[in-house]
């Protein structure tokens, strides 16, 4: 794990991460999910083969209990075996389905909203939509910062925010904008 940059956002701190989500030391991070919460490929694929079967199992009681779980909403299951408590899945927007930015950052907000419901001080974010889900990473990075520091501006108790990616092109434009936004 490597911090290529941090900002402090009233009284808070946001850091770029790059490295494995599922080894930070975060007390919950967030997964790019699918509307089922089946988890098979990408950041979803690694929190679930890292954090043990637990994660899949309880994903699925959500889904039977409530249905899909809609774009932009996100619910949360244990973190199993990874070092996080939590996983948050949240569900972002397709590229192409329409009104991806609104999603996007409804998606974002939501993630943040349930780690404050539960507490949390510290969350790790991967770039939500910008993998299988085809949103342009460069855009979708932009509005992923934009709207966690606007979210962390609103007197939010998070105290720390990770912005995590595995691959160095996904951290720099995690870090570029961070470093443009006011």
């Amino acid at each position: 794990m490597k911090v290529l940059a941090e900002k402090e956002v009233n009284g808070k701190w946001v850091k770029v991460i790059l490295g494995d989500i599922t080894e930070e030391e975060t007390e919950a991070i967030v997964n790019a999910a699918n509307s089922l919460l089946k988890h098979g490929g990408g950041v979803a694929g690694a929190i679930v083969k890292k954090g043990g079967r637990i994660i899949q199992e309880e994903s699925n009681r959500i889904v039977k209990e409530r249905g899909a779980i809609s774009t932009g909403s996100a619910v949360y299951t244990s973190g199993g075996n990874l070092k996080a408590k939590f996983v948050i899945h949240t569900v972002g927007p397709v590229w192409g389905e329409g009104d991806e930015e609104r999603k996007l950052r409804r998606a974002v907000r939501s993630a943040l909203k349930v780690a404050e419901e539960l507490g949390v001080r510290s969350v790790a974010l991967p770039a939500i939509s910008t993998g299988i889900f085809g949103y342009p990473k460069k855009e979708g990075t932009k509005v992923i910062v934009e709207e966690v520091v606007k979210y962390l501006n609103e007197n939010s108790s998070i105290e720390e925010v990770h912005l995590t990616a595995i691959d160095r092109k996904t951290a720099e434009l995690f870090r570029e904008h961070l470093q443009r936004v006011g």
